[in-house]
């Protein structure tokens, strides 16, 4: 009688999003998961994300979505509006029309609320299967043994060998560099602007269950609601001069610097912003700062994919915010690679490689709308004046985008 083949042994660096991501969904096909993250205890920090059907649909099939149901809101629309002005430009119904249209709802989330899901239900998932998170543990090193595994090279001196590794390490990604060495992400001219404030302390108007978008020259401002409705998130994002330590996510800003980049605002608007420093005594309060760095789309399978080590989400395929999607395609990524690697270790280059033709093309369109939609967001000139018209003759069209939000695996 044959002995039956073991399923594929995968290490993975990065427990972010997308290294919790595939461990989870690698560990629900059977795969035996090893993952290394060199932060202890393992978390994430930064703003809310917003997570559309594409993405929720997937967390909700890996029973995900439930654990969230106390921290995560559905907002009741996407407003885009002139930052001068205050005129509204274009909206959408997302409540209620996304699970209809989509089978999925359109949800916003801390990140660390994310990620805590993610982790909890990675670790329950650990009781029924192989699966184990070695936290304060970097990989320094890849090592390719024979053509039958890969290793990695851990900071404590340990080689560790699997079936496939997983970069999911993030912008600066040293899986990416071991294997890649295609030099660093590029810096986008752009600076991310966050802080949130208690729904208490806003204006009643200010108070809305919305995604808003406010559009300027050079300048955009995103708001929408989390914590169970408790706090609003706010980003800035402007073209601006570097922040002190380009890898952080936390680098702190006055609130004068923060009102210079964005210029001329509405009454409602600096309303919001004025809000900002009256809460800056409690909690996570007060405006922060992130350089943006991406790299130009992929141009193939090959960017993902090199022999045994694939590389997923930022590690892969970094992109700018201005579709709200990068957290959802390492999720996508993670759903995908878990389906590429099911069944038993024969042929895993092979599958890995089939792998990256089916995802590259979809991250890279992804990526190539992002950037797009950041010249539209900041356009000046007639250039605003046509993006305006066009918002007002097509903004559902526009602001609900198919192609993207009913994507199936």
């Amino acid at each position: 009688m044959q002995t039956p083949l073991l399923s594929p042994h995968v290490l993975i660096a990065g427990g972010g999003i997308g290294g919790l991501s595939a461990g989870i969904a690698c560990a629900q096909k059977g795969l035996t998961v090893r993952l290394y993250e060199r932060s202890t205890p393992v978390g994430d920090v930064g703003a809310g994300i917003q997570l559309g059907p594409n993405v929720t649909r997937i967390l909700d099939a890996w029973g995900v979505l439930p654990r969230l149901a106390q921290q995560a809101c559905e907002p009741e629309r996407l407003v885009a509006r002139a930052m001068a002005s205050g005129r509204v430009l274009g909206e959408v119904p997302l409540r209620g029309r996304a699970r209809e249209k989509y089978g999925a709802p359109y949800v916003t989330v801390h990140r660390g609320d994310l990620h805590a899901a993610l982790f909890s239900h990675l670790g329950a998932l650990a009781d029924s299967a192989d699966v184990f998170v070695h936290a304060g543990t970097a990989v320094t090193g890849l090592v390719q043994a024979s053509t039958d595994d890969v290793g990695l090279q851990l900071d404590n001196g340990q080689i560790v060998q699997g079936d496939a590794v997983v970069g999911a390490d993030g912008l600066w990604s040293a899986v990416r560099g071991l294997a890649w060495n295609d030099g660093s992400p590029t810096a986008t001219g752009h600076v991310a602007y966050r802080a949130s404030v208690a729904m208490g302390d806003l204006p009643k108007a200010l108070r809305a269950m919305d995604v808003t978008v406010w559009l300027g020259p050079r300048a955009h401002v995103v708001h929408y609601p989390i914590r169970g409705g408790q706090t609003m998130n706010i980003v800035v994002i402007a073209e601006g001069v570097p922040v002190v330590d380009r890898e952080s996510w936390e680098n702190r800003v006055r609130s004068q610097t923060v009102h210079e980049a964005l210029g001329t605002c509405c009454a409602a608007l600096s309303e919001l912003m004025a809000a900002v420093p009256m809460a800056s005594a409690s909690g996570d309060s007060g405006w922060r700062a992130w350089q943006l760095f991406d790299r130009a789309p992929v141009q193939s399978g090959d960017a993902l994919v090199r022999d045994r080590v694939v590389l997923l989400g930022d590690a892969a395929h970094p992109m700018r915010p201005y579709l709200a999607q990068g957290a959802a395609m390492a999720i996508e990524d993670a759903q995908g690679l878990s389906y590429a690697l099911a069944g038993d270790v024969s042929g895993v280059t092979q599958r890995l490689s089939n792998y990256a033709d089916t995802r590259w093309q979809r991250c890279a369109r992804v990526q190539a709308t992002a950037r797009r939609n950041g010249d539209v967001f900041h356009a000046s000139g007639l250039t605003r004046l046509g993006r305006d018209a066009a918002m007002w003759a097509m903004g559902r069209r526009l602001m609900d985008p198919a192609w993207l939000y009913g994507y199936a695996m």
